[in-house]
């Protein structure tokens, strides 16, 4: 029996029927490569049966401390039943990408079930039609709690449900997996009753520890070597409302070396910096559209994983934030980046002078009690309808592997995220990369972004804006001219007599 810390408990508390807080991604699959060349359903239960022993989060579920007096606790499911969190699905024809796409929305709107693992992964058949993907192929939207894993336990979670070859043998060590009893409510409850008494103590560590953040945060204000305008100064937008439970989600795919090109506008520009000017770029031409673009701009929180080597392979999260300016004031797309790469640097600078393992640890000794009914009184009272908005948007960067991987032996051949949105923040942006590839894909509120479609396009434009001012060229490679045949050699005549 684990306890869950400050922030894995906080999604657990702001968990609505309005706003899930799982996160997830769509995964296509190429059963091409599998032995004899298809997947049944039946392969991907027994590929995943087979490796459950490497992952810890598969076949743990939450047991809540009464009256949320402290965080709840992981225990090991002893009425585990994998295919009801494995399910399967199938598209109508013509099978196409928007209709995975909607699927995946609706998929993904709906809450987990926090009395089983709180995961589940459903396989979409019936891809027929979308652009790039072979006819036969497959995909899988998943749905993970947040309370279990961030986007960096998510890659070892990804790393145990994949191998590195199409015929990679199962684990040869033995399954010593063992079920938990339930924990007693009132020995649960008392525990609970302890650590209330203590956190104070425990509150105090961490405010001296604190200390030496402080001092630099507040010398770096004063110095000028950053600033908070970034949250100050954040504009009000459609997307700063209270969400709906209905979801949209769509995303684009870049080549990673064009995206690598793009940061010499910038000198020491960082692929995030450009995929966050690109995000700008998109907001910038989608409020516009809309005779909604704020003079001032937009601020994203990106997330920050403070996750050591030790805690590898551990559970729940270990993250904290950083606010960035998205330069949505500014049209020309090279200035744009350099505007946010200059911000980042300095909001880099901050997060490292506050300590960005600091910020973590404080958020581990918040009282569950008050988080969680701080989080029901917010949604309630629709603050966020009202209230200053301290971002617009958040962008998570999720760094995938870099060459090919395989699940049940069909190939991974396209993967993008899906984030779980709160009443404030209705858009939410993952970046990812796979091998060759980087995705931008964003997750929405239905009434926020009606047009999902048209905000990828956005998306589109603004890469194709900073593609050409750093000159790369965008045109179709044009296909070689067929070659002409050599002419045959004409057989020499006959010699006639005269």
């Amino acid at each position: 029996m684990q306890q869950l810390q400050g922030t894995d408990a906080s999604f657990v508390s702001l968990e609505t029927p309005n706003s899930p807080m799982h996160i997830g991604s769509i995964l296509i699959y190429d059963p091409a490569t599998a032995p004899g060349g298809f997947v049944r359903f039946k392969d991907i239960l027994d590929f995943y049966r087979s490796r459950m022993q490497l992952s810890k989060t598969m076949r743990q579920k939450l047991v809540r401390v009464p009256f949320n007096i402290d965080y709840p606790y992981w225990i090991e499911d002893k009425d585990f039943d994998l295919e009801y969190h494995v399910r399967h699905v199938a598209l109508p024809k013509p099978g196409d990408w928007r209709q995975l796409c909607i699927q995946a929305a609706r998929i993904f709107s709906r809450p987990l079930d926090l009395s089983r693992p709180p995961w589940e992964f459903t396989i979409v058949e019936g891809l027929d039609n979308v652009p790039g993907i072979p006819k036969g192929c497959y995909a899988m939207v998943t749905k993970v709690h947040h309370a279990a894993i961030d986007g960096m336990s998510g890659i070892d979670l990804m790393q145990a449900l994949h191998t590195l070859t199409a015929d990679e043998p199962p684990p040869s060590a033995p399954d010593k997996w063992a079920p938990e009893r339930e924990p007693n409510k009132a020995a649960l409850f008392a525990k609970g009753y302890i650590h209330a008494w203590i956190n104070p103590w425990r509150q105090a560590g961490v405010a001296a520890r604190s200390i030496p953040g402080a001092y630099k945060t507040v010398r770096g204000l004063i110095r000028g070597d950053f600033d908070m305008d970034s949250a100050v100064k954040t504009p009000r937008t459609r997307f700063n409302v209270k969400i709906s439970p209905h979801r949209v989600t769509e995303g684009r795919v870049f080549p990673l070396k064009n995206i690598s090109a793009m940061r010499k506008l910038s000198e020491g520009a960082k692929v995030n910096d450009v995929m966050l000017t690109i995000v700008g770029g998109a907001m910038r031409k989608y409020l516009k559209a809309k005779d909604d673009l704020p003079k001032t701009t937009l601020t994203t929180m990106a997330p920050i994983s403070v996750r050591s080597e030790g805690e590898k392979d551990t559970m729940g999260n270990q993250v904290a934030a950083m606010m960035a300016p998205l330069g949505t004031h500014i049209e020309d797309a090279a200035e744009r980046l350099r505007y946010v790469h200059e911000q980042t640097s300095r909001s880099k600078a901050m997060t490292n002078a506050m300590g960005a393992r600091q910020m973590s640890e404080a958020s581990k000794v918040s009282p569950q009690l008050f988080m969680a009914l701080g989080a029901q009184l917010y949604t309630r009272l629709g603050v966020a309808n009202i209230m200053k908005p301290m971002m617009n948007t958040v962008v998570t960067n999720v760094p995938g592997p870099p060459v090919p991987i395989y699940s049940a032996g069909a190939q991974l051949l396209h993967m993008q995220g899906l984030l779980c949105l709160f009443d404030g923040v209705a858009l939410g942006h993952v970046v990812q990369s796979y091998c060759a590839q980087a995705t931008i894909s964003f997750t929405a509120c239905r009434q926020a972004l009606p047009d999902p479609e048209f905000y990828s396009e956005c998306l589109q434009d603004s890469y194709e804006d900073l593609a050409r001012a750093a000159g790369l060229d965008l045109s179709p490679p044009q296909a070689k001219p067929a070659e002409k045949p050599a002419p045959k050699p004409r057989k020499p005549r006959k010699a006639t007599a005269g």
